[in-house]
C-alpha cells in the first residue's frame, strides 16, 4: 500500500501559527494519558513491553511538542529529553530492559 505524502497544514485544514500545529501538543497530551500505564493497571502490565515502549515514545512528542522549536537547528533540552525518551522506548522494545519492580513491594 502506498502512503500518503504529509499534506501542507493550509491543505489539511490544519493551523501552523506557531512551530507545530496548533493541536499537536493537545493531542500527543491526550495519546500520552491513553498509553500511561496507570497505578491501579501496573501489576498487569508492567512486563508489556510494547506497551512500555508506546508510553515512552508517546511522552517524547510530547516532551519535544512542548518545549522544542523546530525551526532551531542546534539542540535544545526539550529535544535532548526526547532524545532520551526515544532511546528508552527502544530499550523497552528491544527486550533490553525490564520492569524496575514495585517499591510497594520492597524490591
Amino acid at each position: 500500500m502506498r502512503e500518503q505524502a504529509a499534506q501542507p497544514a493550509a491543505e489539511s485544514g490544519g493551523e501552523t501559527r506557531g512551530p507545530w500545529p496548533d493541536q499537536a501538543a493537545a493531542l500527543a497530551e491526550a495519546l500520552h494519558r491513553q498509553l500511561t500505564i496507570a497505578d491501579r493497571d501496573w501489576h498487569a502490565l508492567k512486563s508489556q513491553r510494547p506497551r512500555r515502549g508506546a508510553e515512552q515514545l508517546a511522552a517524547a512528542l510530547v516532551q519535544l511538542l512542548r518545549g522544542d522549536d523546530p525551526r532551531r537547528r542546534s539542540s535544545t533540552p526539550s529535544r535532548e529529553q526526547a532524545i532520551a525518551l526515544v532511546e528508552h522506548a527502544l530499550l523497552w522494545l528491544r527486550a533490553e530492559v525490564s520492569d524496575p519492580g514495585c517499591p510497594s513491594h520492597g524490591r
